[in-house]
């Protein structure tokens, strides 16, 4: 059974909803995506064990995408930040690989990569006035 908590009083109506607060990738090591996500965006993940590892405290939005372009694949994590472009070379270096380069969607910019465990992600920068 699922238990929703109301928000405070000083949040909008529509704030009630129950959120996402949780996204959980598969990987073929954890270690290897641990330090990977620790170089490229200076995370702080804790290791239950040799198998999984998990940052606490972290909040996290919902994106609905219904272009149709990527209909069918696996649900897609959006990390936001306030510099793209140092962030693509930060996941570069860490030894992530760019699956599709940066471009511009309404409200900003983001581009796409595979982390060592093959999961694809987006890093995005909200700028209001994007195409």
């Amino acid at each position: 059974m699922t238990t929703l908590m109301a928000m405070p009083d000083s949040h909008p109506p529509h704030a009630n909803l129950a959120r996402i607060a949780y996204l959980e990738l598969q990987v073929g090591d954890a270690g290897e995506s641990r330090t990977f996500f620790e170089a490229a965006f200076g995370w702080t993940l804790t290791s239950f064990g040799p198998d999984y590892a998990a940052t606490l405290g972290a909040g996290t939005d919902l994106g609905l995408d219904a272009s149709g372009v990527d209909a069918g694949k696996p649900p897609l994590a959006g990390i936001e930040v306030v510099d793209l472009e140092a962030a693509l070379a930060a996941v570069e270096k860490a030894g992530g690989r760019i699956s599709r380069p940066i471009f511009a969607f309404p409200g900003g910019r983001r581009f796409h990569f595979r982390e060592p465990g093959g999961n694809e992600l987006a890093v995005f920068v909200n700028e209001p006035d994007a195409a």
